[in-house]
């Protein structure tokens, strides 16, 4: 039977959810010029994005996904993705949009490296290198030594957290993933954000015009789509054909920062991000081709006459 969705089409679906993922980080760039506080915003993206993930669920019938198998395991993850949302929030006040997408990218070399120490995972000196290249790539692209940087020392730090964050978070779902849902993931996250906002706002809360309201549900709205979008993509295609494009919203981040806030890359951001792109998309074609060498024994057997 014919696919629903072709490679092509799933791939496209996935650069609509990497596109929609940038225009909420940057609405959030928008939002946290102002004076609301993190856990603020936190709470009301939350809350966007669970409404949003509901209506879907319900809309396909699909509801049921949405539950966790193991809420324990999955309140520690979610903790970890809070934490990672809040650094986010923080970053964008503090770097332009461009240096953050840089500096979030070197997320797959941590993760190699948390998966070597934690899944005992094994990584070639090519891969070794690799990793080092990109982290070589962070030094040039935030030039340290130079006489003026993009940003400032509180968004680095932001970064480095929301990376560490994210990476560990990322180890631990490749466990969960086996019996939660990506659904689940995402709406116990939204849940979490929700609870740990609100709360934060029964000690103090800004008060909320229509404008940042709407901006706050619109950054929601567009990170619910962006998974769901990722979530169809995955269904019709492999992990592998979708996870290089990863990349564009570096390209995309840095033309939404030039058309709203005038942000032109410096030399060293340019440089040190190629450098970044490199090293994860190496890093990323070791691991399609270590998986493929792993299920061709399975394919072979397959062929063989019964």
């Amino acid at each position: 039977m014919k696919p629903s969705v072709s490679d092509f089409e799933a791939i496209g679906l996935a650069l609509a959810g990497f596109t929609f993922w940038v225009l909420a980080d940057s609405t959030i760039k928008m939002i946290g010029r102002s004076t609301l506080p993190a856990y603020e915003i936190i709470a009301f993206l939350g809350l966007s994005v669970v409404i949003c993930l509901a209506a879907y669920a319900v809309a396909r019938g699909e509801a049921r996904l949405l539950w966790p198998q193991n809420p324990r395991f999955q309140a520690v993850r979610s903790c970890l993705d809070l934490a990672n949302n809040l650094c986010v929030v923080i970053a964008l006040r503090h770097v332009p949009l461009t240096m953050f997408y840089i500096l979030i990218f070197t997320a797959p070399m941590l993760i190699t490296l948390l998966a070597a120490i934690f899944l005992k995972e094994k990584i070639e000196a090519r891969k070794g290198l690799a990793i080092i290249a990109g982290f070589a790539g962070v030094v040039i692209a935030v030039n340290p030594f130079g006489s003026s940087q993009p940003g400032d020392w509180a968004g680095y730090g932001a970064c480095a957290v929301c990376v560490t964050c994210f990476s560990i978070n990322m180890v631990w779902s490749r466990v969960l993933t086996r019996t939660e849902t990506p659904e689940s993931l995402t709406f116990f996250s939204g849940m979490v954000m929700i609870v740990a906002g609100f709360c934060a706002m029964l000690w103090h809360a800004q008060p909320l015009g229509v404008r940042l309201l709407a901006a706050l549900f619109a950054a929601g709205a567009f990170c619910a789509l962006g998974g769901i979008c990722f979530f169809v993509a995955l269904k019709h295609t492999s992990a592998a054909n979708v996870s290089q494009y990863h990349y564009t919203q570096l390209v995309t981040g840095a033309l939404v920062a030039y058309l709203v806030w005038h942000e032109v890359p410096s030399l060293s951001m340019v440089l040190g991000g190629s450098l970044i792109i490199v090293s994860g998309l190496y890093i990323a074609f070791v691991a399609t081709r270590v998986r493929s060498e792993a299920l061709r024994p399975a394919r072979q057997e397959n062929r063989l006459p019964e």
